[in-house]
């Protein structure tokens, strides 16, 4: 016991000497408010280590938050997700949990707001800050009379050892896995550009660039991608990355398409080399300050990414591609629950050992790259956390009663996976059966809607929360977000969420497009329950009222009866579910053998009817 206090108050001490440095810098930099971001020049969900300051100053390390610092007080400001993790995260650490989205808790700009005196200074590190994010800041910077620098990388001064840059090699996505050519890409977005009235295109968003040259790499783990920054013109292209990571395939694939390569750090050289006249399409949610304030003269034109839109709405012959790594997906989820049933029959399973079986078992399927993200296998309490992430150093046992909540996905050459079951460990209570069953009715019925065209994802979250808002619940994340295609797992511009946001516009669901289904119920300190799979809007009918879309579920897993309270199902929902375990068992049972088929077999017998409501 005494070494564990030791190590904890070691553990305290480091983050908060590295906030006492901080604040040392701060006041040799003449800075009043300090504020940290969670983000790259590319404004990436999943951060290179070198950009991971905000982990390293705080100790927190879940992919949404940011700091601000002052004299006085640390703050970390984190959504629901979060809530959990971050109070333990950030004790004694001289920080303090700002619950953003809570109704009592300003967010940092109306912090700062205030708390901050005329002419004091706000500080941040421009080159990490999106253009739309820093536009509110200096708004609210100029109607409080505060100094605004946003050149200020402090973490640079006491950050002495700063993992470098990632050097993983990059590779050409090729077929048949591959539908669209570089040629037809570039040529695509050309077309966007020339009726934005633009006469080139910025693009920094490391998917987007990764899709356009039909390439991929893994600077960024568990995202396919490599650092890089993009200048389209109308008759040419311009790809600025480190050379080093071009074999001589990639360097001879690019010159054929007359693809120009230049260092990753000429942005700036290029940028400040732009005639004044130019104009150049950007979008302000995809694009760094700090980039654009290499062009000055430039006239920049806000707007989408082209290849944002462009990639969200995937080809037939990709939607095939992705049933086909379905099923190989689904065949691994099999191959892991069976061996999850026989051995917690034996003995105790710890979180830990869930990410090892599910990550080996889909790496024996065929064209599996790596994870799609980090896996979260969460029993009991931690379920409550959305994004709880077991550790080395902090993992619970699966013993006794308890439901298991696992969220885990893959990246094969022909897409990219990303599933939530929860399962039960002993007898499940009366009251986790009802909040199962009850975010299984609002799965369901979004996975049944028809909707007409024009209908946005915004629009659609009603149906998926209204089970549960009808019971006086609801979950704090949004219900689905797009999923690229061997891409990011999440993806633009679609999502399925109520929420939207500030300055954006919410995207009407295109046919092609994959979004996750994965409504929740998270009760703090019990449980949680999300239940997870991908669908993807296709045509549905079009007569002389309405033209209409529809979802096809591409995920192929039984989802757990044992926890399904059916008194609280109607014969609909029964029938729908019924349906997909036929349609699972049918794509999954030529795949398995031994006790993986013999679970597929026990978990896909279908629900009786009998006590369901009407």
């Amino acid at each position: 016991m005494a070494c564990l206090f030791a190590f904890e108050s070691l553990f305290m001490s480091v983050y908060s000497s590295r906030l006492q440095q901080l604040r040392h810098v701060m006041q040799q930099a003449g800075v009043d408010a300090y504020v940290v971001f969670s983000s790259d020049p590319h404004l990436s969900e999943y951060l290179p280590d070198h950009y991971q300051g905000r982990a390293w100053l705080s100790g927190f390390t879940g992919s949404a938050g940011s700091l601000v610092i002052t004299a006085d007080f640390a703050g970390l400001w984190t959504d629901s997700r979060y809530w959990v993790q971050a109070a333990d995260s950030v004790q004694g650490t001289g920080f303090e949990l700002m619950r953003w989205g809570h109704p009592e808790t300003p967010d940092m700009l109306d912090w700062v707001t205030q708390h901050l005196q005329p002419n004091q200074v706000v500080a941040y590190d421009g080159q990490v800050v999106a253009l739309s994010q820093a536009q509110a800041w200096q708004t609210m910077a100029a109607q409080q009379s505060l100094q605004l620098d946003e050149n200020k990388d402090l973490l640079a001064l006491i950050w002495a050892d700063r993992p470098a840059l990632p050097q993983a090699p990059i590779y050409i996505h090729e077929a048949p896995f591959c539908q669209r050519s570089l040629a037809e890409n570039i040529c695509a977005v050309q077309s966007v550009i020339q009726e934005s009235g633009a006469s080139a295109h910025l693009l920094s968003s490391l998917d987007d660039i990764a899709w356009l040259f039909n390439l991929r790499g893994s600077d960024v783990e568990y995202n396919p991608v490599f650092l890089a920054h993009a200048l389209v013109f109308t008759d040419q292209a311009l790809l600025f990355v480190d050379e080093s990571k071009l074999s001589e395939v990639v360097r001879t694939y690019l010159a054929q398409s007359a693809i120009t390569v230049m260092p990753y750090e000429q942005l700036p050289l290029a940028l400040q080399a732009l005639p004044s006249s130019m104009s150049v399409l950007i979008s302000p949610h995809a694009v760094t300050i700090g980039t654009l304030a290499a062009a000055p003269q430039v006239d920049w034109i806000e707007a989408p990414n082209p290849s944002t839109l462009l990639k969200a709405c995937k080809t037939p012959a990709e939607i095939q591609h992705v049933r086909d790594t379905m099923e190989a997906d689904g065949a691994a989820l099999c191959e892991f629950f069976a061996w999850f049933e026989q051995t917690i029959q034996q003995r105790p399973i710890t979180e830990l050992e869930v990410d090892q079986h599910l990550t080996a078992a889909r790496s024996r399927q065929p064209h599996f790259v790596s994870p799609s993200f980090g896996t979260i296998a969460a029993f009991g309490a931690n379920g409550a956390m959305p994004h709880y992430q077991a550790t080395p150093d902090s993992y619970a046992t699966i013993q006794g009663n308890g439901l298991l909540l696992i969220d885990s996905g893959g990246q094969y050459l022909g897409g990219t996976t990303d599933i939530t079951r929860v399962i039960p460990v002993g007898t499940p209570t009366t009251e986790q059966k009802r909040d199962y069953t009850l975010v299984l009715k609002g799965m369901i019925a979004l996975s049944q809607a028809v909707f007409a065209k024009g209908i946005t994802g915004q629009q659609l979250d009603v149906v998926a929360r209204m089970p549960l808002w009808q019971a006086g619940l609801d979950f704090g994340h949004g219900t689905g977000h797009g999923v690229g295609y061997f891409m990011n797992v999440h993806e633009g511009p679609q999502s399925i969420s109520w929420r939207t946001r500030p300055g954006s516009q919410p995207q009407s669901m295109l046919p092609g497009m994959i979004t996750s289904n994965e409504p929740g119920l998270y009760r703090a300190g019990q449980w949680g329950i999300r239940i997870e799979n991908l669908i993807v809007c296709m045509e549905h009918l079009h007569n002389e009222f309405a033209q209409l879309y529809a979802f096809e579920t591409l995920t192929l897993c039984p989802i757990d009866t044992r926890c399904i309270d059916a008194t609280l199902l109607n014969s609909s929902e029964i029938t729908w579910l019924n349906h997909y375990h036929e349609q699972v068992f049918e794509r999954l049972s030529p795949l398995v053998d031994g006790a993986a088929r013999a679970w597929l077999t026990q978990s896909t017998r279908p629900l009786a009817t009998t006590n369901c409501s009407i």
